[in-house]
């Protein structure tokens, strides 16, 4: 049984996510943060990444009940020429996030490389987001950010550490810069969500019971605990995403981002590194165009038709999505449609149903 997928175009989804936000008492200016946000991760992602227009929703509802707060102070609690503290304050995570980095970069100008490490925030959406900011001032920019304890320690049958997603983007010559963007568990609960809808079993490496097992079964996955990427290796870069976030800033860390609504105590971290400091950026280009060519002439394994470098795909397919309109969930289409209701704002969208 597949997942009916509905179409929207672009620039009237930028427009509803703008307004959406608007409406539930965001000003203008957090708002365009929170859509550039929302919007990216909706173009670049797949649907069941959990990520993207989806969170209206979720935002709506963390707003009302006062657990996320509009307008929250941005507070540099400490700063140096390269370094900075920053409390946000339990402020909207997409926007906490993405000025942390545009301080960093502010940073990284004078210094050559800016670090800003963030507590009290909230859900700041994909890490890819602030990470890419750099790269539009021709930096490198690094976005890390701890999660709630979803992921089991390596041996371990309960969560402890968080999925605790990692974005990492460089300019290249290429038409589209390099950007990885990943959480540290194999997959998350979103995946596993669409798994179970799709009727299909998942690989074993996903995730445990509540017992401790490793399964194939989304529904008893789901109220289990997360694996690390590559097992141990993964469990271990998400303990040490933690240290560099929320031990070090002072922050929630291991058991406690998320596990009280009304604070949600996430803790962030955003380097910028100014390239210039290094060489001349259309330099750095052109050695990234020449490792990308590289790898793309690696020698093949047998039905593999092309190499890919990290963000290839998701460019290719934000850009699908900007010509063609984006693919949202039927099911989400719908919850957007019931959340205008609420809000009392047009939904300019026809059902227009691409795939089912």
């Amino acid at each position: 049984m597949g997942i009916t997928l509905v179409r929207v175009p672009v620039d009237a989804l930028e427009d509803f996510t703008f307004r959406a936000f608007v409406a539930m008492g965001v000003s203008e200016d957090e708002a365009r943060y929170c859509t550039r946000g929302l919007l990216q991760s909706e173009l670049r992602t797949l649907p069941g990444q959990g990520q993207g227009v989806r969170r209206l929703p979720v935002y709506r509802e963390r707003i009302n009940n006062g657990w996320i707060i509009p307008g929250a102070p941005f507070e540099i609690v400490k700063e140096s020429p390269a370094l900075a503290l920053v409390d946000g304050h339990n402020g909207l995570g997409s926007v906490v996030a993405q000025k942390s980095m545009l301080l960093a970069i502010e940073k990284a100008k004078i210094s050559g490389i800016g670090t800003v490490v963030v507590r009290n925030s909230t859900h700041f959406g994909s890490s890819a987001v602030p990470a890419r900011l750099a790269v539009e001032q021709d930096m490198i920019g690094v976005a890390m950010t701890n999660a709630g304890p979803e992921m089991a320690p390596w041996g371990a049958a309960s969560g402890v550490v968080g999925t605790n997603p990692w974005g990492i983007a460089a300019p290249s010559g290429s038409g589209f810069p390099v950007v990885l963007d990943i959480a540290l568990t194999t997959a998350g609960k979103g995946m596993m969500q669409w798994y179970q809808r799709e009727g299909k079993k998942m690989p074993f490496d996903w995730a445990l019971t509540p017992d401790g097992e490793e399964t194939d079964d989304p529904a008893a996955a789901m109220k289990g605990a997360l694996l690390g990427i590559g097992q141990y290796k993964g469990y271990g870069l998400a303990m040490l995403t933690d240290v560099l976030t929320g031990v070090l800033g002072g922050g929630g860390f291991g058991l406690v981002p998320y596990s009280n609504p009304a604070k949600q105590d996430v803790s962030h971290l955003m380097i910028a590194i100014d390239i210039n400091w290094f060489m001349p950026v259309e330099e750095f280009k052109a050695r990234m165009d020449s490792f990308i060519g590289d790898i793309k002439a690696a020698k093949k394994r047998p039905g593999v038709d092309e190499i890919l470098v990290p963000g290839e795909i998701d460019h290719r397919r934000e850009q699908d999505y900007r010509q063609n309109g984006a693919r949202l969930d039927a099911v989400i289409f719908d919850q957007l449609a019931e959340l205008a209701k609420k809000l009392n704002i047009d939904f300019p969208f026809a059902r227009e149903v691409v795939s089912a």
